[in-house]
């Protein structure tokens, strides 16, 4: 989405949902404590939500149905399941996403696992704050065109309203609103489900915060040792519950921002990026921006190739080499050069060296980061059954 684009929709929020206020907009960017039982082991802390939104069984349920409805887009063949599957933690498989038209997205489709943790939404928006704002992207977002919904609220709404369960399940989740159908109570509703689909049970759970020794095998261990050396670096920015350094929860309050240039383009020799993906600077306007992005979380992500911002890089493998060469070095083509002497790099993208064996236990290591229980949970499942489906 372009930034042009991104301040209108920003900007025409209070509009679009028909809220009473302004300041129930804000109210979605003011976290607080959740009374939700989100079902999470003792050692990890919920998600805060916000405060004009509290989580409610309710609403997860009418969230859950929302994100696997087609008849949330222009011509009824997408929902946000469409790139947003469970078995590859909510992600797609692909490098960029196609909407209804056929526009691909700029950057590749993130994982929704734990989405509720992170303060800011998307690659590199550092306005996007909450699940319920950023649902409005994908439902009317035009460029690129994804959902396809803008200027379609009335047929929506009449879509909606012609499912009984739906009309059931609106009044119990908004009586406040007398189960009003509206991009309002959709965005929260979907934002209340993502916020539930929370991954901390994989093998690396179970071993470094249950004391479960067997969980993980000995090059796991060796992998993890590795990975928070200060040789490789890795650490700095995949850390702490979410393997990212931007996080926000019960336990972190004031939370954690960051957005990095990790070298993967230097198009000039001065740290250019492709101009349709320059990071926050298309934000920011700060040209010592060019290239930052947030670093996405680690968990389960064998199973979310391709990998980077843009889903250039297909294989864990591929990630290593970009790393370990200190920067991403493109031979030939438009988009030609060294990463590595990317003048607006991190600091924590030096290179390293690593031997046949290492590069099997870091391999190791981020695999054991999969949660097989998390990608076949049935509450994250698509709910509707056939003889729904068909009606």
């Amino acid at each position: 989405m372009k930034w042009g684009n991104a301040l209108v929709a920003l900007a025409a929020i209070p509009f679009l949902l028909g809220l009473a206020a302004v300041g129930e907009l804000r109210d979605l960017g003011n976290f607080v404590q959740s009374r939700y039982d989100f079902g999470l082991p003792a050692w990890a802390p919920a998600p805060l939500e916000p405060e004009g939104n509290p989580t409610t069984a309710a609403k997860v349920e009418l969230g859950r149905r929302l994100f696997y409805d087609t008849r949330l887009s222009r011509d009824g063949t997408m929902s946000c399941a469409s790139c947003h599957r469970q078995e590859q933690a909510f992600t797609d498989a692909r490098a960029t996403s196609p909407g209804v038209g056929g526009d691909l997205t700029a950057r590749n489709s993130m994982s929704l696992a734990n989405a509720g943790y992170i303060p800011v939404l998307t690659w590199a928006n550092p306005l996007m704050h909450s699940l319920e704002q950023q649902a409005l992207v994908p439902l009317i977002g035009q460029e690129p065109v994804e959902l396809g919904l803008a200027g379609m609220d009335e047929e929506v709404r009449a879509r909606l309203q012609s499912e009984r369960l739906y009309r059931r399940l609106f009044r119990e989740a908004f009586p406040e609103v007398r189960g009003e159908i509206s991009l309002a109570t959709i965005t929260r509703a979907l934002g209340a489900f993502q916020r539930t689909i929370i991954s901390v049970r994989s093998p690396y759970d179970r071993y470094r915060y249950e004391g479960d020794v067997d969980a993980v095998s000995d090059a796991v261990i060796r992998g993890e040792a590795l990975f928070f050396s200060e040789r490789l670096e890795c650490h700095h920015c995949h850390n702490g519950l979410h393997f990212s350094d931007t996080v926000l929860h019960e336990r972190n309050r004031l939370g954690e921002i960051a957005f990095h240039n990790t070298g993967l383009y230097n198009i000039d020799g001065r740290g250019a990026y492709p101009a349709n993906n320059t990071g926050i600077a298309e934000i920011t306007g700060r040209p010592e921006d060019m290239g930052r992005f947030r670093a996405p979380s680690l968990r389960n992500v064998a199973v979310t190739a391709p990998y980077m911002h843009d889903g250039s890089i297909a294989t864990l493998d591929e990630v290593l080499d970009h790393y370990a060469a200190g920067g991403r070095t493109i031979h030939e083509g438009a988009y030609a050069g060294v990463g590595r002497d990317n003048p607006l790099k991190s600091s924590f993208v030096p290179g390293f060296d690593l031997s046949a064996q290492e590069r099997s236990d870091l391999i190791a290591f981020l695999q054991s980061l999969t949660d097989e229980g998390f990608l076949r949970d049935p509450r994250y499942a698509n709910p509707w059954t056939q003889e729904e489906r068909r009606q």
